[in-house]
């Protein structure tokens, strides 16, 4: 897994055994996170956030530039992932330059969502007042099943445009290619413990996330309703903003909407600040 900026194995040295999608090929293990890898995930991403989020717009929008530098570079690697994972080469090759196309579309967001949710607020007084969005937190990110890996950096994205660090849960469908995407971020420039990719069961490991005190919101894709009741249920307590969404393959290749900065708006918090005018 990917934590903290460097590659790990679980604690606990628990494994699943993942095959090609023909049942041909070696059989590979991949690490499967346990709660204790949940917590050392959100350890990272909360150290990482006051540098991330200090930042300028404009070098994270450098940062997110390299990365997908880093992901052209390793298209053909990710889009053989994905073929192993059970799409046809055509499917492959699409995904793996959608992937490429969407970091390079928040990129260039970076420095310019905070014009649009900006404001200068009219007041009647001797003051004048404006709102200006800032960063959340952690975010924890239930990655959507399919599209394996547009699904992925299609999610992740917009919480760090905005300057948020998070944790995301990859695919069970498909985990490897949540690691070899991992390869393209840790030799990216993108800080350690920004993003943080944890692979495994769901159903195991996101309740304990929802609960965790320094998680801020949480953003689930393609979770079923049972356990999306009860990860609300956990996150109560904290008052998290929790956000359930199931996009169906289709939205996740509509450039149009899913490039949206609407989707970065779900991960700030707007700020007003009041000050004094006139003699």
């Amino acid at each position: 897994m990917f934590v903290g900026g460097a590659f790990v194995r679980s604690e606990s040295g628990r494994t699943t055994q993942v095959r090609d999608h023909d049942g041909a090929g070696t059989v590979e293990n991949i690490p499967r996170a346990s709660r204790k890898d949940a917590r050392d995930a959100v350890l990272a991403a909360a150290s990482a956030l006051s540098g991330w989020s200090s930042r300028t717009a404009y070098n994270r929008g450098q940062i997110l530039y390299r990365l997908a530098e880093m992901l052209e570079a390793r298209r053909a690697e990710l889009a053989a992932s994905l073929e192993r994972g059970g799409l046809d080469a055509g499917a492959a090759q699409r995904e793996a330059l959608a992937t490429v196309d969407r970091v390079v579309a928040f990129a260039g967001w970076a420095d310019k969502y905070q014009g649009l949710f900006s404001s200068l607020n009219p007041v009647a007084g001797p003051h004048f007042t404006f709102t200006v969005p800032e960063p959340m937190g952690v975010v924890v990110i239930a990655a959507p099943p399919r599209p394996a890996l547009l699904g992925l950096a299609g999610s992740l994205l917009p919480v760090i445009t905005a300057g948020n660090t998070c944790v995301v849960l990859a695919s069970e469908l498909d985990p490897r290619t949540a690691l070899v995407f991992g390869e393209a971020l840790a030799t990216s420039d993108l800080p350690g413990g920004v993003v943080n990719l944890l692979t495994g069961q769901l159903a195991e490991v996101l309740p304990h996330l929802a609960a965790h005190m320094e998680v801020a919101a949480l953003d689930l894709h393609g979770v079923d309703a049972a356990l999306g009741k009860r990860v609300e249920e956990a996150a109560a307590a904290s008052v998290k903003r929790v956000r359930v969404r199931s996009l169906g393959e289709a939205a996740w290749f509509d450039d149009a909407s899913a490039t949206s900065p609407r989707w970065i708006e779900r991960f700030v918090e707007m700020k007003t600040i009041w000050h004094p005018a006139g003699p």
